[in-house]
């Protein structure tokens, strides 16, 4: 008896191969269609969110991978519109990093979008990034400015946990450095 394969499964587990390759060589984890951000290391998270330009990388190549547009290899040479449209995702992807490394630190309680996979946040971009973008992360009971956060409106909040990125990414790169 011939058996049935969906093709749109064959074909995203396909991206996700080629979109995770790169990752796998050079992090030594295993990555694969199921990966939430709370399941990659700290060495690993850390160094996708401090944003460096051999980090870039990486990034657009998991969105380029699964939106057929190459290599992240090949990111100066898409067209203008293409080029754009990685961006947008790539900066929704550091953000969601980025929060999940303030989580980690015990900064965040929770941000919205931790219990996708990066596959989901990729290839469900244009459905979940409108909801998402518009609840800002729940900052913890314990961070020394949790009383300042809750005397926001909670249209500022997003803007309040976007102003202790810089001091994040200090942590974070401080830690990394000790690894």
């Amino acid at each position: 008896m011939a058996e049935v394969i969906n093709l749109e499964e064959a074909r995203l587990l396909i991206a996700v191969k080629k979109g995770y390759r790169n990752w796998k060589d050079r992090f030594k984890e295993e990555f694969g269609l199921g990966t939430r951000l709370s399941q990659i290391s700290w060495k690993t998270l850390s160094y996708l969110a401090l944003g460096s330009v051999k980090a870039n990388f990486y990034l657009h190549d998991l969105i380029m991978s699964h939106k057929n547009m190459g290599s992240g290899l090949e990111f100066n040479r898409l067209s203008p519109t293409k080029k754009m449209a990685v961006v947008d995702q790539y900066l929704f992807l550091l953000d969601r990093m980025r929060f999940e490394c303030m989580k980690r630190l015990e900064w965040l309680e929770s941000y919205p979008g931790e219990d996708l996979t990066l596959v989901e946040l990729v290839t469900r971009f244009d459905d979940l990034a409108p909801s998402l973008q518009v609840r800002p992360p729940l900052l913890s009971k314990n961070h020394p400015d949790y009383e300042k956060y809750l005397r926001t409106s909670t249209f500022d909040r997003e803007a309040f946990v976007r102003k202790l990125i810089p001091k994040a990414l200090s942590e974070i790169q401080d830690s990394a450095t000790t690894l």
